[in-house]
């Protein structure tokens, strides 16, 4: 599968079945990856929701976790996402395998990226984008900036505060996957997390005006 489309990132859940339910359900509208991220739960919980959700989207979506390559590694994951403080490209790479995903976090820093680039990332991570519940404090980066990533020739994964409303808008900019995390999950029915899901992977199927269009 290509690392594009909508891309699910999980909520605080201590819940694993009530998780597993919405994650199902972010597929079934249209989720094409999914990342395990949790950022309180303890290490057990952590690695019982993370063989649950591998499972889960086995052959139907990219599993990624979140910060752990150790995690990652043990319940089979698809890749590794690792931020500013989770240590090197080269690091996760060495405990997941050549042939699993490390994606990274460049936040607003064409400068970060570049190094990563070199370093072997397989997608960049860029925002906030726009306001945030999750990360309320997050950097903000301007749209432009993914315009400007293209350069890189590797996908493009846009963050923070994305709506089925402003997707559109980043996925002009140049993003190949938006990361959502309120506007898919918020949701207490996974009926609902299905229709918010499909929602927001329509906008990659939308007819899109391209630059300088009337």
């Amino acid at each position: 599968m290509r690392i594009a489309g909508l891309y699910a990132v999980t909520p605080d859940v201590d819940d694993t079945a009530l998780l597993v339910a919405k994650v199902v359900a972010a597929i079934s509208g249209g989720a094409t990856l999914v990342q395990y991220r949790h950022k309180s739960a303890d290490a057990s919980r952590r690695l019982e929701q993370a063989r649950a959700l591998a499972s889960a989207c086995s052959g139907r979506a990219l599993f990624i976790v979140n910060d752990d390559a150790s995690l990652a590694h043990a319940v089979g994951a698809d890749g590794v996402h690792v931020g500013e403080h989770d240590g090197a490209v080269a690091a996760a790479r060495a405990i997941v395998g050549t042939n699993r995903i490390v994606g990274v976090s460049c936040y607003n820093e064409l400068a970060r990226a570049t190094r990563l680039a070199a370093d072997g990332a397989d997608y960049l991570a860029f925002g906030s984008f726009y306001a945030s519940s999750v990360k309320p404090s997050a950097r903000r980066a301007a749209p432009s900036l993914l315009q400007d990533a293209r350069s890189f020739r590797l996908p493009l994964v846009a963050i923070g505060g994305i709506t089925a409303a402003n997707a559109g808008a980043l996925v002009d900019a140049g993003a190949d996957a938006v990361a959502v995390i309120s506007d898919l999950f918020d949701h207490d029915e996974p009926a609902a997390v299905t229709r918010a899901a499909a929602a927001i992977a329509a906008v990659f199927h939308s007819p899109r005006l391209s630059p300088g269009s009337p």
